[in-house]
């Protein structure tokens, strides 16, 4: 989050540099933290996330991203999902 901002404000801004897609929050699917949401960082800095899960709807695609963090974007069925850095629940994100 950038100081000052909201989480909802942060989601749509995050979204929209990370996707191109502009999204409106709907809903709170979760919030999730603690030991499972450790990372480490290549320069041995760890960090625990507490994560805030919403559902968004997509309002607009403006067809790329603005940032060199994404490398490609697609839509993944639940059983072909690749592995996340951290632990979301399948059951959260494919409700």
């Amino acid at each position: 989050m950038e100081p000052g901002e909201t989480p909802q404000e942060a989601v749509i801004r995050e979204v929209m540099e990370e996707t191109g897609l502009t999204v409106t929050p709907t809903s709170v699917l979760g919030v999730f933290g603690g030991r499972a949401f450790r990372y480490t960082y290549p320069n041995g800095d760890q960090v625990e996330y507490i994560v805030t899960l919403f559902r968004c709807e997509v309002v607009e695609d403006l067809g790329s991203w603005t940032d060199n963090e994404t490398r490609s974007l697609r839509y993944f069925a639940r059983d072909e999902m690749p592995p996340l850095a951290l632990p979301y629940p399948a059951s959260a994100l494919f409700s």
